[in-house]
């Protein structure tokens, strides 16, 4: 009976381990669209810390940010535009970082987590991240 009930649970330890080697510091680089898939995001590396940057909108690659705090950045186009900056990997996400979203023109902190190889959780939030929104990106493939 031990032995059936180990042959049952050891393929279940096996994916495991598998998914916990692939999240490495790097996992998370790449292309990945947005939950609503209107736009895509290109996560990249500089030096030992993570950024992201806008690399295609739905509504095309000329609309403004009109939405920056800061009026000389209102006539930049969103595509181009670094809206993840100063994330450092922590052993299980990514974390430390800020989000700025255009679509209202403010910053928050973030964090970033690998739910599977394919999909990130990107939590934003005001002081705790109690204080937050959540939302799922897949990898472009």
């Amino acid at each position: 009976m031990k032995n059936l009930i180990a042959l049952l649970i050891l393929p279940f330890c096996l994916v495991n381990i598998g998914y916990s080697q692939a999240i490495t510091k790097d996992a998370v680089l790449g292309e990945w669209l947005s939950e609503k898939k209107d736009g895509k995001v290109l996560i990249y590396k500089q030096g030992e810390k993570y950024f992201g940057k806008i690399s295609w909108g739905k509504s095309g690659s000329e609309k403004k940010d009109v939405k920056n705090p800061d009026e000389k950045l209102r006539t930049q186009t969103l595509v181009g535009s670094i809206i993840l900056k100063n994330f450092e990997f922590t052993g299980k996400s990514w974390e430390e970082g800020t989000i700025y979203d255009p679509n209202n023109g403010k910053t928050y902190s973030c964090n970033i987590k690998m739910k599977k190889y394919n999909e990130l959780e990107i939590r934003g939030f005001i002081g705790i991240s109690l204080l937050g929104r959540t939302t799922v990106w897949t990898r472009v493939k």
